[in-house]
């Protein structure tokens, strides 16, 4: 065991979960990449290490995905080192991916947290974060396809963003150790039901329907990540940009996010933390999702993640019954910007 994977075991709420000696700005080239830290998969076969050369490598490792890997305590070390059991084209290996962070126990979310968010809204930007908690069991993986629960929603919406993978145990972190303690990110859908969430002011059930919590496709250690202040975040809608920003617009840049939340909760390795959505969500076009609609998400260096939709049908209802969506009750809540 390497001497920082020893130390994080003693003591997981001080110790990095990158390696110091890894540089985020090093070069972007295929060397610079394996030196600063894995690309990683998770297929019906287990991990895989992405190659600088069109290749993917299966690791001889036990972990079904990325969470489970980092709940074992030594970071992405293990699938930085691992031997490999087979090498294989990365299409071939795509096609068999499964949700990276599927076993994750917990995925925090914050709402309005991009400048350019607010400014669309005409809203003020917020003083403090405004949190909630995305149900786990809300979760899907790269390709999945996702009915749209048209029983109970007619406002189905997608928020593409940057979604930080904790690698070491978090309580009262302050900000200037904060992105120590991030193992990788990853892509997000964040995808809302925004009549849902007029109606109850409730994100959590407005965010919790199955499927609607995309991650994927690929997880990026953080120390391969060129410019972790400005990493860019684009989500398109059957090939249409809509949403084009960077981490550099937050309202609450990510040391700043993760010492808000941790000042209250502890995140644990495997654990999620979405970082906001940027302009140009359904909500800010007028335009909502709709059956046969393919929306990628792309952030950084990882693989895009693709989500497709579909009409609810009778299989998707608990009495196997089609249902219209009933008539909404007058709200005077005002709908949350998430």
């Amino acid at each position: 065991m390497s001497a920082p994977a020893a130390d994080a075991r003693r003591n997981p709420d001080s110790v990095p979960a990158a390696d110091a000696r890894r540089t985020p700005d090093s070069a972007p080239n295929a060397d610079a990449e394996a030196a600063a830290g894995p690309h990683l998969l998770a297929t019906r076969r287990g991990l895989a290490r992405v190659c600088g050369d069109g290749t993917a490598e299966l690791l001889d490792l036990p972990y079904r995905d990325v969470a489970e890997l980092l709940r074992a305590g030594a970071g992405l070390a293990p699938a930085a080192a691992a031997p490999a059991r087979d090498r294989l084209p990365l299409d071939t290996i795509t096609a068999e991916l499964v949700a990276p962070l599927g076993s994750t126990r917990a995925v925090w979310g914050v709402g309005l947290n991009y400048h350019c968010k607010a400014r669309v809204a005409g809203r003020a930007a917020p003083t403090e974060p405004v949190l909630y908690l995305k149900s786990a069991s809300a979760g899907s993986g790269p390709d999945a396809t996702v009915a749209l629960p048209d029983s109970v929603s007619a406002q189905p919406d997608y928020e593409g963003e940057i979604a930080l993978v904790i690698g070491a145990r978090m309580h009262r972190t302050p900000a200037e150790q904060a992105w120590s303690h991030v193992a990788a990110i990853t892509a997000a859908n964040d995808l809302t039901a925004r009549d849902v969430m007029a109606a109850s002011a409730n994100p959590t059930l407005a965010k919790s329907f199955p499927g609607y919590g995309a991650l994927g496709a690929s997880v990026l250690d953080i120390a391969a990540v060129a410019d972790r202040d400005a990493i860019p975040v684009r989500t398109t809608v059957n090939g249409e940009v809509r949403q084009d920003a960077t981490s550099a617009d937050l309202i609450f840049p990510v040391p700043q996010l993760l010492a808000w939340i941790t000042r209250y909760v502890i995140l644990e390795p495997g654990d999620v933390v979405l970082t906001g959505t940027p302009a140009g969500t359904g909500q800010d076009r007028g335009c909502f999702l709709r059956p046969g609609d393919l929306v990628e998400v792309s952030v950084g260096g990882v693989l895009p993640l693709r989500t497709r939709f579909r009409a609810e049908s009778s299989a998707d209802q608990p009495d196997g019954r089609s249902h219209a969506v009933p008539p909404s009750a007058p709200s005077h809540r005002k709908s949350a910007d998430r």
